[in-house]
């Protein structure tokens, strides 16, 4: 059974590729597949479900400023295609949607929203949770005020990615700065382990279990 997982650029594919190491999920870095931002990923929701090869399609995207938004983007191609039973609303521990009964053409969809399918964010949002201890963890307090203190006509980064600024000063931090953020998992300065980490490792594992 072919399956395809769909994100929307490296650092998502990497992040996926760690933990399914790390959690021992049997997912292959060819089924991985970079769609070069939201919008190339949105159209190849349609492509990939008219592929009768495939028997699992899953897809992870950023929630970014609105979660129900873009569930409705993923949820209005998934009824084009014959889904009858699309959630109204994605399901806080991951989204997994079977074909359609007497269907065997179209494949099992798993749909994961970043960071938690409830609220707004990015993958690096997602990877916050992911710091040791968090967030009780004293390094990782330390980092959110740094970056909040930044004088106002001093700040070069726009507000919406003030995620991505927090966990790479993390990273940046260190005893070894500047891993990308698949190694920072291998060397736990992220946590796979986390328990928020378990719902994403429970919808990776029951998507892509035969």
């Amino acid at each position: 059974m072919k399956r395809v997982l769909l994100v929307e650029g490296r650092d998502d594919k990497h992040v996926v590729l760690h933990i399914s190491r790390t959690r021992h999920i049997n997912l292959r870095k060819e089924e991985v597949s970079c769609c070069g931002g939201i919008e190339k990923l949105l159209a190849r929701i349609r492509v990939e479900i008219k592929n009768t090869k495939l028997g699992v399609i899953g897809i992870i995207v950023d929630a970014d400023d609105d979660v129900a938004s873009r569930w409705e983007s993923i949820r209005n191609r998934l009824r084009e295609a014959g889904y009858s039973g699309v959630p109204r609303q994605p399901l806080r521990t991951g989204t997994l949607i079977s074909a359609p009964s007497g269907d065997s053409t179209l494949p099992r969809v798993g749909v994961w929203i970043m960071p938690d399918n409830d609220t707004r964010g990015t993958l690096e949002d997602f990877l916050a949770l992911l710091v040791p201890s968090y967030p009780e963890n004293m390094l990782f307090k330390h980092v959110e005020y740094s970056v909040a203190g930044i004088p106002s006509n001093a700040v070069l980064f726009p507000t919406h990615v003030k995620s991505k600024a927090i966990i790479h000063t993390w990273l940046a931090w260190q005893k070894e700065p500047g891993n990308p953020f698949g190694i920072a998992i291998t060397k736990k300065f992220l946590d796979s382990n986390a328990p928020r980490a378990d719902d994403f490792v429970s919808w990776l594992k029951a998507l892509f279990t035969p």
